[in-house]
């Protein structure tokens, strides 16, 4: 709903939103919240889940400052409660969503693998692609591949290199390392983003960084025809 209003809450402390234009919401989980025209994406006022809202007539004090509905949302498990008090309805619609199948998030490290197992030529001309998941006996690595000498390449991709990535690739290099039909394996420490102090701590142990540019590699983006 679109409302002109004034909301109060109190609980654990007492706030007050004098009269103005405003967004209302409904969820069906038992939430409300109300927004204004800015302040992006964060609500002015909120309640939780779960909660109930109640609408009743106004109080003849409050039809006689202009009131023409009073909205009174309770938390189920605390005091905190507001109270909504609406001059004006400007807008009032009601839709059912249904179920939502939720996030599914776009360059997820599944998705580096795959595109860099396609274009194995990012870790240098004449490379190979051998497997993905190579499996180790302390878990697999994300690419195993040859360069264009055919010593072996373990590859470690995050969306977000940081420290933790590192440590990980130098125990799948020293494990790896071990096993005469590989050695030497080099490592690569592939990410779209990396740490400085990962790409130090990385340096310094002889792995080489690889930052990928995953629209460009996803055909989105011309990374040969930019400016800067």
């Amino acid at each position: 709903m679109i409302a002109k209003c004034s909301v109060d809450y109190e609980g654990r402390l007492r706030a007050h939103l004098p009269s103005a234009k405003r967004l209302l919401m409904v969820k069906a989980d038992g939430s409300v919240l109300i927004h204004s025209d800015g302040g992006s994406y964060k609500p002015l006022n909120w309640m939780s889940p779960p909660a109930t809202m109640h609408s009743t007539a106004p109080t003849d004090e409050e039809r006689a400052e202009g009131i023409v509905e009073v909205w009174r949302v309770q938390h189920a498990k605390s005091d905190d409660h507001l109270t909504i008090r609406i001059t004006e309805k400007i807008s009032d619609t009601a839709h059912e969503l249904g179920l939502d199948p939720g996030l599914i998030k776009d360059g997820v490290e599944s998705d580096l693998q795959r595109l860099l197992a396609e274009q194995i030529h990012l870790i240098g001309e004449g490379a190979t692609l051998v497997r993905r998941e190579y499996m180790t006996a302390i878990g697999p690595v994300d690419i195993l591949a040859r360069d264009a000498s055919s010593h072996a390449v373990a590859i470690e991709l995050k969306r977000r290199g940081d420290i933790d990535g590192v440590e990980q690739l130098t125990r799948y290099l020293e494990l790896m390392n071990r096993d005469p039909l590989l050695a030497p394996v080099r490592g690569i420490f592939a990410a779209q983003q990396i740490k400085p102090q990962a790409r130090t701590l990385a340096e310094d142990r002889g792995i080489e960084c690889l930052v990928l540019d995953y629209d460009a590699m996803r055909g989105v983006d011309d990374a040969e025809s930019r400016l800067f």
